[in-house]
């Protein structure tokens, strides 16, 4: 069975993508389950340049196929931030929690109404060092004055789902699993990768 390296160490994100690519007949391991790592300077200045990037290092330093992923939440009002930032809104060393507290703090004169915000992820799949197929999805949302909720990670307790009038992080797997970007992406991802073999 081939191995596919998922380009991450964050392990809220591996239980993730490991459930999306629950179909795909590949031993799926993070880089978690290597000793020495090559480091993997985030500096692209889009989703889908990061993803690559870091499927192509991983490829590079495996000979095999890796997987990158990038993800954040863009908000209208301030203009498309965090953006590619997201992980790191608050600060380089700062929490979930940190990041949440921070958005709220800056949207709390904003009206329900406008606070519009979508979750965008690019998958990048690399095979040999090469970049062989890019993904990128969205969801769209708003986000809450509050956070509500255990489910998920990151601003999945802030992000809302108008439909359900909840947040993904009330709303849990089940309902996430069917509209997330991420889900999005990642089905694109196993069909692509199930044809590749």
């Amino acid at each position: 069975m081939r191995q596919l390296v998922i380009a991450t160490k964050n392990p809220g994100k591996l239980r993730e993508l490991k459930r999306y690519l629950k179909n795909v007949r590949f031993d799926v391991v993070s880089l978690a389950h290597f000793t020495s790592v090559p480091r993997i300077v985030e500096n692209g200045s889009t989703f889908k340049a990061n993803a690559a990037k870091k499927a192509l290092v991983i490829s590079r330093f495996t000979g095999g196929l890796a997987i990158g992923d990038d993800s954040g939440l863009a908000v209208k009002v301030l203009g498309g931030a965090p953006g590619i930032r997201s992980s790191r809104f608050a600060g380089p060393k700062k929490k979930d929690k940190d990041n949440n507290r921070k958005l709220i703090h800056l949207l709390e004169s904003v009206p329900a109404g406008k606070r519009h915000a979508k979750f965008i992820c690019a998958i990048a799949i690399a095979d040999n060092g090469k970049v062989i197929k890019l993904i990128e999805e969205s969801c769209t949302g708003r986000i809450a004055f509050k956070e509500s909720g255990r489910h998920g990670f990151g601003y999945d307790p802030l992000f809302l789902i108008p439909k359900y009038k909840k947040t993904f992080g009330e709303l849990g797997l089940k309902v996430k699993d069917k509209m997330s970007h991420r889900a999005k992406a990642l089905r694109k991802a196993s069909k692509f990768l199930k044809k590749y073999l």
